[in-house]
């Protein structure tokens, strides 16, 4: 694990991605025998962009793997729910592979007590996830220019490079925090 010192003086990570993948996925976006991938490219992103806080959702796959990662280096974690732990829980967490309900009830568990979990009363459906998305990118630019420091702004995008026909959050959540001017950063999820 590096050293604090090492990291510090970088970047607030506003970061979003792909779910694992449900049974039977396909094309697969982001297959659960990629995760030990997914994470080791994260925790060497971190590193390399001496991250200094996180800031992101926590669903099943690339959320919950760089909330880990995070934690692991003592990053600071920031995690903004569309809506109520429990339904987010239920509907974007345990409805995949994967033992994720114990991770999200522990990182969330985490961000609470140190006063990092935001939670939006933002609906239902894809709205909920736009505004998400807004919320990540407005609350990283907070955090970037707390204290004092100015800190850079890396947008993270967890996925395989290609957006879904249709409505794609992660797609959104890139295209958001380019107009804001974050610099972006992918990490390949096959």
């Amino acid at each position: 694990m590096p050293d604090q010192t090492q990291l510090g003086g970088g970047a607030v990570i506003a970061l979003a991605g792909r779910r694992v993948d449900a049974a039977g996925t396909d094309p697969p976006r982001f297959p659960p025998e990629a995760v030990p991938a997914v994470r080791q490219r994260l925790a060497d992103l971190l590193t390399k962009e001496r991250a200094v806080a996180l800031v992101c959702s926590a669903a099943c796959g690339a959320d919950l793997v760089a909330l880990e990662e995070a934690e692991r280096f003592e990053l600071r974690r920031r995690i903004i729910l569309p809506f109520a732990p429990e339904r987010f829980r239920d509907t974007s967490v345990v409805d995949r592979p994967g033992n994720w309900g114990p991770v999200f009830d522990r990182l969330t568990a985490a961000a609470k007590a140190a006063g990092d979990l935001v939670l939006l009363d933002a609906g239902d459906g894809d709205a909920a996830y736009a505004a998400a998305n807004e919320a990540i990118v407005r609350e990283a630019q907070a955090l970037a220019q707390a204290g004092g420091d100015t800190h850079r702004l890396v947008a993270v995008v967890v996925w395989e490079g290609a957006a879904r026909a249709g409505s794609d959050a992660t797609e959104g959540f890139r295209v958001l925090a380019a107009a804001a001017g974050f610099e972006e950063r992918s990490v390949p999820t096959c």
